[in-house]
Parts: C-alpha cells; structure tokens; sequence
C-alpha cells in the first residue's frame, strides 16, 4: 500500500497512471497499513470470466472503502503481470471512478460499484494472459491523501472451451461395444478462433433413459487435436456425455448427452 498527496496528481489519467509505477505488491498491500481500507472487493459476482475468442462481456467490479476522513473519490481495475510496474494488462484501460453510496450508519465507510466491458479480440490479445488477474484499488480522501491497493483481491479470466460427444453405432444390440467419440476445443485469443486441447483429462458419463442423473464411466486423455475416443459395452437405452471440469486457465464444458438405443 501506498499513500500519496493528490497534489501531484492533476488528471484521472495521471492518477491511473501513477497507481501502477510503484514497485511489485507484496502481502503487505493485501492488509491497511494508512487510515484507508478496502474490503469487499468482488469481480463479476465472485465467478470466473470465462471469454471465448471474440466474446464481449460486461464485468462488474465491486468493494468498499472506508475512510476516518471520508471519501471523495475511489478507483479500481484489474491488472495482469508479475508487478504493477510490469503489468501486460489492464480492464479497464481507463478506468473511471467508481458510483459510491455513503452508508446511513457510517459516512466514513462507502459502497462502490464499477461496470465496464471486456471485448476478447480487442482487450486479450495474447493467451498467456489467461489466468489470476489482480485488482487494484485507490481511494482519494477529503484532505486530499491517496491511497492504493496493489493486490486487494485476485480473478480469473479464463478461455472458453468446447467438448463434443457422438457415440455409435446406434441403434446397437446389448451387450456389443459402444464406441465414444468427441473433441476438447478452447479459445485461441491470438488467432480468434477455437483449437483442439491436448493432453486434458475428461469424464465419460452415461444417463440412463428415465433418469434425470449422470454418472462418470471413466476418465480419458485428450489426444492430438484434442480428440476423444474410448469404448464401453451397451447395457441399457441412455445417454453418453463428455464433461471437462477447466483448468486454471480455461473455463469447464459439457457436452449435450448423445442417446444411444440398446436392442
């Protein structure tokens, strides 16, 4: 944490600018070490941004500031990179102040809100920004010091995948083998298009007919391309799917279930 005099800050822009010069945020920043504290800092509803490889989406940023001497302004913004000072990424680019309402029982403390898009094919144009991206707060009091948060609280924004199922033959006799097929895709930001997942582990489950549950029959590895394959004896009429649980860097997908008639 830092705490500066706005004195030397003469635009928004300098201020946005300024508040990701100082040097990589510690744990200390996630603690109040001034009179300003943030707490209650919420990206998107707490959920993953999952993007696919041209998707636009409007992302809400929420927290609350709490100041002895009142707040005049607060800012907020995600930034991606090892420090502030080294930072790839930031959503917004130009972040506005945050819509505050000062709360009945404390006017010290306020609720703050900030809505703003992210456009995948303008604002990540690189894959290695898939992943923990931080979130950084400031705060202007009603004297004039500034405060900022490098790292008040962490998100995901993650790429979007894809998972597909066909298992056939079918109709099929009971008792004969079921082949299982499919393929794993996820979001190439740098390309704008979608490409096969390799090396991924994905749940086989079957529901059978009359049944409102699935239950996994085994786990396979996706393959070049992100293909799927795998075989399983026909029992009963019922419906085959593939389920990707996402990893730290790509979003989870299921498959719609692909039914299979037994004889």
């Amino acid at each position: 944490m830092r705490i500066r005099s706005a004195v030397a800050v003469v635009s928004l822009a300098t201020a946005v600018s300024a508040s990701i010069v100082p040097a990589a945020a510690g744990a200390a920043d996630r603690a109040a070490a001034g009179p300003t504290t943030f707490t209650h800092v919420v990206v998107n509803g707490g959920k993953d941004i999952v993007l696919g490889p041209t998707t636009r989406r409007t992302v809400t940023l929420t927290w609350t500031v709490t100041d002895p001497e009142g707040v005049a302004k607060t800012w907020a913004y995600l930034w991606h990179g090892p420090n502030t000072d080294d930072a790839d990424g930031h959503l917004p680019h130009y972040p506005p102040s945050g819509t505050c309402t000062v709360s009945p029982a404390d006017p010290a403390t306020s609720t703050c809100t900030l809505s703003f898009d992210v456009d995948a094919a303008r604002d990540l144009h690189r894959n290695s920004l898939a992943g923990t991206w931080n979130v950084l707060t400031e705060a202007q009091d009603t004297t004039d010091d500034w405060t900022d948060v490098d790292v008040a609280a962490t998100a995901k924004i993650k790429r979007n995948a894809k998972v597909t199922v066909n298992a056939s033959p079918e109709p099929v006799r009971k008792g004969r083998t079921i082949t299982v097929t499919g393929k794993l895709t996820r979001a190439n930001w740098e390309t704008g298009t979608y490409a096969g997942y390799r090396g991924q582990s994905v749940k086989l489950q079957f529901r059978k007919k009359g049944s409102s549950t699935y239950t996994t029959v085994k786990t396979v590895t996706s393959g070049r391309g992100g293909t799927l394959r795998t075989t399983v004896k026909a029992t009963k009429d019922g419906y085959f799917r593939y389920v990707f649980a996402g990893t730290g860097t790509t979003g989870p997908s299921t498959a719609a279930g692909d039914f299979v008639d037994v004889r």
